[in-house]
């Protein structure tokens, strides 16, 4: 998970322009990073290239609030 967890923190460090140090597994894209829908669209196709993953559906962005969220989800999607 930390692999994943820095290149997702580095994908959001360049999307927001925050300083990538200051992103935790906690950090909420609402309101810790003023996210919009926009934004959060913009990181997934970001995620998708990054990881390979494919289209993520609609249904499984719905649930995530936090980098975590993000992390977990690319982790079970990603072949061990």
């Amino acid at each position: 998970l930390c692999m994943i967890f820095e290149r997702v923190a580095k994908l959001i460090a360049e999307q927001f322009g925050v300083d990538e140090s200051s992103i935790t597994m906690k950090t909420s894209f609402e309101e810790d990073l003023g996210a919009d829908s926009l934004d959060i669209v913009e990181l997934t196709m970001m995620i998708e290239e990054e990881f390979d993953l494919g289209e993520i559906a609609d249904e499984d962005l719905e649930g995530l609030n936090t980098v975590g969220d993000v992390v977990e989800l690319i982790s079970s999607r990603l072949p061990e």
